[in-house]
Parts: C-alpha cells; structure tokens; sequence
C-alpha cells in the first residue's frame, strides 16, 4: 500500500512541477510562493480548524512539538525558495533531473547521520547519481548554465540538498505524529513565515526604489492554485505512505523522485526544450541511478 501511495504522490508532484513553470514565467517568485503556502493552509483548514474545536492544539499539544513543525516549515520554505527561483529560469529538461537526485542524498544523509551501511548496488547507485548531475552540469553550459557561472543550478543543488533534508526529518516527525496533523500545521507556519519574507522584502524593495513597484510585476494565473492542488494532494499521500511502519524513507523518496517523468515529457513536447536526446541519454544514467538504489533497499 505504501509503494503505491508513494507513486500517486511522484504523478502529483510531476505535475505540481508543471504548475511551477507555468506560474512562474515572468511572474514574482516571492509572491507565487505565498499564494502556495496560503492556498495550501486553505485546503488543510478543516483540519486544523475541527482539532482546534475539539481542544485539539495537535502535535501532542506541546510547545516542543509545535516548535519541531516550524522548523520543518523553515526548512521546506527555504528549499522552495531557492527551488522556484531555480525552476523559474531553468528549462525543465535539466531542473527535474536536479532534483531527482535527491534520493541520492538522501541515502548519503542516511549514511553520515544515522551510520547506515550501504551495499555494493546503493553505492553504485550513488556514484551514477553524482554522475548524472556532472553530465547535466555539461549540458546545461551548452544553453548558458553551468556551475561556473549560473546561480540557478546552485541554487537547483540547494534545493534538492535541503528536499533531502526534510525527507530525512519527515520519517522522524511521522514517528510521533499523525500525518495530516503535521500537513496542516506546517502548512499554515509556512504562510505565516512567508507572509513575514513577502512583507521584509516589499518594504525593502519599496526604500531601495524611493517608493516604486518592484521590477518583476505579479500576474495571476490560475496554474498558481494548482500549484496547491496538486502539492497537497501529493504530500498527503507522501505522508500517508510514510506514516505505514513497514515503509522505507529511502524507497519512497526514490519513487517520488519518478516525477521527472511527467515534468521531463512535458519540457520536451509542449515547451520544446533544446538538447533533448543529450538530456535523454542524462536522463537514463538518473533511472538507472535510482532503479539501482531500489534494488539495492
């Protein structure tokens, strides 16, 4: 039950990824990402809002465990942060295979934080995961990225460490807590701390421009709410999955990372992105990457 929760929620965040793109082409990064944290606590309200009725403060109602939430909250934001801003100037053909890798660190985390030993197959699975951002690395200085001079990939390759964070954070969380519970709480944190973030950077912006609007102007778009849509969707059964005690974080973070799938076919037919076959040939060493990791969990 639990492998197939984890694929509805790689489906979901395949196209949660689209959504991104779509919402952000020329649009304010800082602001689209509030709207999605918002949309995201509106959609888990009546979570919160029927424990609250019931004295029901979640999380054990402990400070601690409250204070174990914002961090998490602290920590997805700023890998969204620099995730939007990645996915924003990156083609999808070389930001989804980025962020695939992060079953890769997650495993690496596993093995520094908690003292895993990892076969022969999980090894080899790494190094060819490592080498897949090396030849994306490539590919993306033939379109004008590369590690040299782009702070789009870094800013890709901060992203997916702190993703590989969380992931490892999740399974301890998921531990004490019931999954919707930790869903909605985090969520409403994240608007909280964005709202904050937006607010900082408006009166910021505003006294640096003597009063003028920012450079980057903020459109609506309807792909912003599903953004929401299809990230809770996704998170609920990522949580769910988690939550089951035979489930594997590695595993799980390895079947969600098949996201690339839907996210790459759409870079590749509807936005024709260029360097396909090369971004391909990447693309296959990432799968086998992963397949590899399975096999060897």
């Amino acid at each position: 039950m639990w492998i197939l929760l984890a694929i509805c929620s790689a489906v979901g965040l395949g196209f949660y990824d689209i959504m991104k793109k779509i919402s952000l082409k020329g649009n304010n990064v800082p602001i689209v990402l509030l709207l999605n944290t918002v949309f995201g606590t509106l959609l888990l309200s009546p979570v919160l809002i029927s424990g609250i009725l019931e004295g029901n403060y979640g999380l054990g109602n402990t400070i601690t465990g409250h204070l174990q939430i914002v961090a998490k909250a602290v920590i997805v934001l700023s890998s969204w942060i620099l995730g939007y801003f990645a996915i924003k100037h990156l083609p999808l053909t070389i930001q989804g295979p980025i962020n695939a890798t992060r079953p890769v660190m997650v495993l690496v985390g596993a093995l520094l934080i908690f003292g895993e030993r990892l076969n022969l197959l999980q090894w080899t699975g790494i190094l060819l995961g490592f080498a897949s951002l090396f030849f994306i690395s490539r590919i993306g200085s033939k379109e004008g990225f590369s590690f040299k001079h782009s702070r789009w990939l870094w800013m890709s390759i901060g992203a997916t460490v702190l993703g590989a964070v969380s992931a490892l954070y999740d399974k301890y969380l998921l531990g004490m807590y019931r999954p919707l519970e930790v869903q909605a709480w985090y969520s409403l944190y994240q608007a909280i701390i964005m709202s904050g973030v937006v607010l900082i950077l408006t009166r910021t912006a505003m006294a640096t421009r003597g009063g003028s609007h920012s450079d980057t102007a903020f459109h609506w778009r309807w792909s912003i709410v599903g953004i929401s849509v299809f990230l809770t969707g996704a998170d609920i059964c990522y949580f769910y999955s988690l939550s089951q005690p035979d489930s594997m974080i590695s595993v799980v973070s390895m079947i969600r990372r098949g996201s690339v799938l839907v996210s790459f076919a759409f870079g590749i037919w509807v936005l024709h992105e260029q360097h396909i076959r090369q971004k391909l040939i990447d693309l296959s060493i990432l799968l086998l990457s992963l397949f590899l990791l399975i096999l060897g969990s």
